[in-house]
């Protein structure tokens, strides 16, 4: 019943900015942590941020200083603002949430930094 929509990728130049959106929708009465993480091709996804517990935040290290997460409780949204891009950034892009004390996945969007 519960989905999340990811949009927001595209192809950006090193050093530009984007900023990706993810949108629950459905029957959601209790919002424990939403947050973002990333694939690369060949690699394992890993955790870039993540929003829980009363606004805390946290980021990976390679992302810090650099992306900043954010949400609104009320729209069931969090933001991701990428800035500084950089080519290891490139991947597929994920939200993740825990809602209604259950996990949900995005369908994911793509991140491609050029040199």
């Amino acid at each position: 019943q519960v989905q999340l929509v990811e949009s927001g990728g595209g192809l950006v130049q090193a050093g530009g900015s984007l900023r990706l959106s993810c949108a629950a929708s459905g029957s959601i009465f209790s919002i424990g942590a939403m947050g973002w993480y990333r694939q690369a091709p060949g690699k394992q996804r890993e955790l870039v941020a993540v929003r829980s517990r009363g606004d805390n935040t946290n980021y990976a290290d390679s992302v810090k200083g650099r992306f900043t997460i954010s949400g609104d409780n009320a729209k069931n949204t969090v933001y991701l603002q990428m800035n500084s891009l950089k080519p290891e950034d490139t991947a597929v892009y994920y939200c993740n949430a825990l809602l209604n004390l259950s996990t949900y996945w995005g369908q994911g969007t793509q991140v491609t930094v050029s040199s």
